[in-house]
């Protein structure tokens, strides 16, 4: 589970067990193991299958390690009904079984690729901060597709929505609250911008669609202002989650913001909170490996997605990326987590299909 959502020294915090067993799978497989330290005592594992000759082109398959935590989570996994229960069995360990599965059959088979190179990168930390692949990206680790393994339901996607994560802050005056007169509430000016942000705003954002991804939303998910009931507050705050469009830029997010609030006569502070912005993914479907792999995966056109993962990390380092998985989104995060094991199965065939079909 990632740290983040644990107490200090949670004896289930960090990938690391989950990184030296896969590290283990992959060199009983033949294949070349390395250790990216990240963040302390949590590294990104890279298994590396070497082509024939020389490298013409290299594949990467980028799933993460870590999981949300949760109440009741269930660590021990059960088989029932066709199914493999538990935490993390969507999110993500189903594309880390079917990726390094399908490469650790293509390292064992005749059929080893002549001039491609393909790495699997078991990648820490996506859902919090998405350290393990900012470092691999600023490694100048280099790729000519990146397989980004998220629950996609075995669809080929190319597009994501970004997430953008603010504070907004009104400042008000405080006064005794048997004369409010004599103060400016600042939890009711909030309570003004938070009306505009989620009618004004929101429809201005419908306006605005993307041929795959739809409309970028937003959402205010905290709010937290004055001490006690008979004290006008002088301040209070605002949490939001942007969920970005590709093209959108986070200076132009705060500025429509901020004109729309203005022109309501509210002031309000906008700033940005301390995790970092994850930035939008549109990957040219035309492009030829892309063509390939949908071809491979028997789809004609890429589909988008409202959540946001470790693609739009590779793809702003240069590495054109699409996201691809075995199970379905709707289960990641939930208590009862599961994933179909005949989809998994077909994940990996699908995935060795296309490394097959690579020279």
């Amino acid at each position: 589970m990632n740290p983040a959502f644990l107490p200090l020294r949670h004896p289930h915090a960090g990938e690391k067990r989950v990184a030296d067993f896969l590290a283990a799978v992959a060199a009983s497989a033949g294949l070349e193991i390395e250790f990216q330290k990240v963040l302390p005592g949590r590294s990104n594992v890279i298994a590396r299958l070497r082509p024939r000759n020389k490298i013409r082109r290299t594949i990467l398959l980028a799933p993460h390690l870590d999981t949300v935590g949760a109440d009741g989570t269930r660590f021990i996994p059960q088989r029932k009904n066709g199914r493999l229960h538990g935490r993390g069995a969507c999110d993500t360990k189903g594309s880390v079984a079917a990726m390094l599965g399908a490469l650790c059959e293509l390292a064992n088979s005749k059929s080893r690729p002549l001039e491609t190179e393909v790495v699997f990168a078991g990648l820490i930390d996506e859902e919090h901060m998405q350290a393990g692949s900012r470092a691999l990206a600023a490694g100048g680790f280099k790729a000519d597709l990146a397989i980004v393994g998220e629950p996609t339901k075995l669809q080929v996607v190319t597009a994501h929505k970004g997430s953008l994560w603010l504070e907004l802050a009104t400042h008000g005056r405080a006064a005794h609250g048997a004369t409010p007169q004599l103060g400016k509430n600042a939890v009711h000016e909030m309570a003004c911008v938070v009306d505009a942000l989620e009618t004004d705003y929101a429809a201005q954002l419908r306006r605005r669609k993307h041929k795959l991804l739809g409309a970028g939303t937003v959402n205010v998910g905290k709010i937290s202002g004055g001490t006690q009931p008979n004290i006008v507050p002088d301040s209070c705050t605002i949490a939001i989650d942007r969920r970005t469009l590709p093209g959108e830029t986070d200076a132009g997010v705060c500025r429509e913001i901020t004109t729309l609030l203005r022109a309501k006569k509210l002031n309000v502070k906008i700033s940005s909170t301390k995790l970092a912005p994850c930035l939008p993914l549109e990957t040219d479907a035309k492009l030829p490996l892309v063509q390939q792999f949908l071809r491979s995966a028997n789809q004609t056109k890429p589909v988008g997605v409202d959540y946001f993962c470790d693609a739009a990390v590779l793809s702003a380092a240069g590495i054109p990326s699409v996201v691809f998985g075995p199970g379905d989104i709707a289960q990641a995060h939930t208590a009862d987590e599961w994933i179909s094991l005949s989809e998994l199965e077909r994940g990996k065939n699908l995935l060795l299909h296309f490394l097959n079909s690579l020279p």
